[in-house]
């Protein structure tokens, strides 16, 4: 079985489904998607130095900001004064960017210069891998993303890309990031599991957050889902906590409880499967073969912990009906909420700039395969 479930149930009376294809679609980790192909996800490029993403993820920025630091203060004079490179917050960064002290917005500016150089050089090695040639567009994703320094560096990337000659078009995710990673859930699902429901509980299991919310698919106003939203968003900073592993599945299993029962309260049709993103390589079954190193706790990883049965527990039914979990990548997830803005291109890919550096490529199907196999 391939799909988390209490029970696995076919075409039930009301539910939307189809009798023949069943569940077979909830194949974790899939490769193939009703609008797109996953060609790709979770590379771990490799050079002399180590895996390539480290040089262009968030610490990666903040580590290029304390080495010109270093170099003010040598100089003796630090415009960022005595903080911690570490403790400056985002807004800090954007507020240097835009403020009266000349000094400090050349420091992050400089910084800004540097990552973008990084970012890429980072873009240009996963444009040589097999998976990821011929790509037309990357779309950049991430809290990273968010920030004015994030979009800056985002801009700079392309024109330096642009200026080496290479044809790809660089842009920031369009929906706000913490959407973005429930919102792509819907993507994993084939039309005919929407119908009838207004919409799916989403869950974007990251390094430092826990996000869950409600996702109403809105398919009556836009077919291509290009109008959804999130009626309700729970974000946990677990990384504050510091939590095992158990505690950390049951505070997220309560926050699906209570976002099932606020969805019931307010007469939401909620389809009785949970799209849950979550970092690390899914097997077919589930568990996480490898990329778990950030998650709370410890031994996300291996044959010994499935995630999709973890949560199953704590929310069995969902409006009378066996809930099914369908497990992708997180990166994959975030992408798949750009699917209704790519249908100029053929290849994209993402890149998720956090804890880590997300990515995944696809391929847009075409709307007669995919209409076939959503039949």
């Amino acid at each position: 079985m391939v799909v988390a479930s209490s029970s696995v149930r076919r075409g039930s009376a009301g539910s939307g489904m189809n009798e023949q294809a069943g569940w077979q679609f909830l194949n974790h980790g899939g490769e193939v998607l009703p609008s797109v192909r996953v060609d790709g996800y979770n590379i771990g490029l490799r050079d002399k130095e180590g895996f390539v993403g480290d040089k262009a993820n968030t610490g990666a920025f903040l580590e290029k900001l304390e080495e010109l630091r270093l170099l003010y203060r040598k100089a003796g004079n630090d415009p960022l004064g005595e903080e911690a490179t570490e403790e400056i917050k985002r807004k800090q960064i954007d507020e240097m960017l835009t403020g009266d002290d000349l000094n400090a917005a050349a420091l992050v500016h400089g910084a800004l210069e540097e990552f973008a150089r990084s970012l890429s050089g980072v873009i240009r090695r996963f444009l040589r891998t097999a998976s990821w040639q011929r790509t037309e567009r990357i779309v950049i994703g991430g809290g990273f993303r968010e920030s004015r320094v994030g979009r800056l560096a985002i801009a700079r990337t392309q024109a330096l890309l642009s200026g080496e000659g290479v044809k790809v078009e660089v842009v920031p995710i369009t929906l706000h990031p913490d959407e973005a990673g429930l919102i792509g859930s819907l993507h994993l699902l084939p039309p005919y599991v929407l119908a009838n429901h207004d919409g799916m509980l989403a869950v974007d299991i990251g390094g430092r957050n826990i996000r869950a919310g409600i996702v109403l698919s809105q398919v009556d106003k836009q077919a291509d889902l290009g109008r959804a939203k999130v009626e309700k968003l729970v974000i946990w900073r677990h990384a504050d906590d510091e939590p095992a592993r158990t505690a950390a599945i049951g505070r997220l299993g309560e926050m699906l409880q209570d976002l099932r029962s606020r969805a019931e309260k307010n007469k939401i049709r909620l389809t009785p499967v949970i799209g849950v993103g979550c970092p690390g390589a899914i097997r077919p079954d589930g568990s996480i073969a490898r990329g778990g190193q950030n998650l709370p706790g410890a031994n996300w990883e291996g044959a010994n912990f499935n995630l999709p049965a973890a949560l199953l527990k704590f929310v069995p039914k969902i409006g009378g009906q066996a809930t099914h979990i369908v497990l992708h990548n997180d990166a994959v997830v975030q992408g798949l909420s750009e699917v209704p803005r790519m249908g100029d291109v053929k290849r994209w890919g993402i890149l998720t700039i956090g804890t880590g550096l997300g990515n995944a490529r696809f391929t847009n199907r075409k709307k007669e395969e995919g209409r076939a196999s959503a039949r």
